[in-house]
């Protein structure tokens, strides 16, 4: 007996010069890309992390993802209420989880998120668990910053994360209480 293909829908999140895919299972979002990605790179993506899929694009069963993201790009919106269903080891989660506590506006650094955990040795492993945030925007990560305050690695691009750092308007290191 085989196992059952999940249903991914997908669209395009278009912004100005941002062109995302976003995707979901029948739980909540499960992708959110980066700028210039391939829909062939989208795909595999998927495949790897839900195979087997049945991926079907529908912009309507997106509209409430999509409208959420649009309102954050208009500076109308700084946390997003839509439901999430993404998986990774429990450190990965972890991680994910400690993301969400920046606040709009604000940044963190890489040990600042290895403190929060209690794990302050572990900032190479964050820094890999940040970088395998499969929702972009939705789970904060491009507001974690190296140590000095530099710019540093982020799956949609440095420029990308440039702009969503200067349009919350402010980068300020804080540590929220975890």
């Amino acid at each position: 007996m085989g196992t059952k293909e999940q249903r991914i829908e997908w669209t395009i999140f278009q912004y100005d010069q941002w062109h995302l895919y976003v995707a979901q299972t029948k739980k909540g979002l499960c992708y959110v890309g980066s700028p210039g990605q391939t829909f062939e790179e989208f795909e595999g993506w998927i495949q790897r992390h839900y195979a087997p899929i049945s991926l079907v694009e529908n912009e309507e069963s997106l509209m409430r993802v999509t409208q959420e993201l649009r309102e954050y790009f208009e500076g109308k919106r700084k946390s997003f209420s839509i439901p999430v269903d993404i998986k990774g080891t429990p450190f990965q989660e972890e991680i994910w989880k400690a993301l969400k506590q920046i606040p709009y506006g604000q940044t963190a650094s890489y040990s600042d998120l290895a403190q929060w955990i209690h794990r302050p040795k572990a900032v190479r492993a964050v820094g890999t668990a940040i970088g395998a945030n499969p929702v972009l925007i939705t789970i904060p990560c491009h507001r974690v910053i190296g140590k000095s305050g530099n710019l540093t690695g982020y799956r949609g691009g440095l420029e990308m994360k440039r702009f969503l750092l200067q349009m919350e308007a402010s980068i300020t290191i804080v540590i929220p209480n975890i």
